[in-house]
């Protein structure tokens, strides 16, 4: 299914971070990687931000709020970061790999899936609207960019966070779709401890001979 190449992988737990700053870091590696610098995945938190992605419209936000708006270089459309909700970005070299972009997505999507089914809630995607939703509401959302064959940006799990600042936008670009979150459906895990096994459900995905994990700031 996957390259069997020797490959690793650097896992880092980096904790609340401002969007812009960590937006810049994950450009400022997918710019200098070269075809031996290991893949990487970052695992944090954000303060409050609503993201537009590449092809967002701005009618999606629907009010003006005091949370910032930042346009993203990521797919999709406008949604909102928080605290209490697990981010993970994926610097992967898909060529490496020899995955593609709707491989990624598909592997992104049935971790998530398959977290929430360890916890016994019942999760689907969907083709047409990328992420993942429990009972129609959306618990998971996506958003990749590709640069020299390599992925940024990545996933974000709502776990226990405020979701009312959802109800300022057009979430992803659907008017009217619900959020949920861990919390809501009965998981009432700490946030580290479902981020790790949502990490651990990805790389079980990916062929890698050597993972190691580091907890630090960026």
């Amino acid at each position: 299914m996957m390259n069997t190449n020797s490959l690793d992988l650097n896992i880092r737990y980096l904790g609340l971070q401002d969007y812009q700053h960590i937006w810049q870091k994950m450009s400022d590696f997918t710019t200098h990687r070269t075809v031996k610098t290991a893949d990487e995945i970052w695992i944090l938190e954000h303060y409050a931000v609503f993201t537009q992605g590449r092809s967002g419209k701005a009618e999606h936000l629907l009010r003006s709020t005091d949370i910032p708006v930042v346009k993203s270089d990521r797919g999709g459309q406008i949604t909102y970061h928080g605290p209490g909700q697990i981010i993970v970005y994926l610097l992967i070299n898909l060529r490496r790999q020899h995955v593609n972009v709707r491989a990624l997505v598909s592997i992104i999507e049935q971790s998530v899936i398959n977290l929430l089914a360890d916890h016994d809630v019942i999760a689907v995607a969907k083709v047409q609207a990328p992420g993942v939703y429990v009972n129609g509401k959306k618990i998971a959302s996506l958003g990749l960019k590709i640069r020299k064959g390599c992925s940024f940006h990545g996933v974000a799990l709502n776990v226990d966070m405020d979701l009312v600042p959802f109800s300022c936008i057009n979430p992803c670009g659907y008017a009217g779709l619900e959020m949920t979150q861990c919390k809501q459906e009965g998981i009432n895990c700490a946030t580290q401890e479902l981020s790790t096994a949502l990490v651990k459900n990805i790389t079980q995905q990916l062929m890698y001979s050597k993972i190691e994990c580091f907890f630090h700031d960026q």
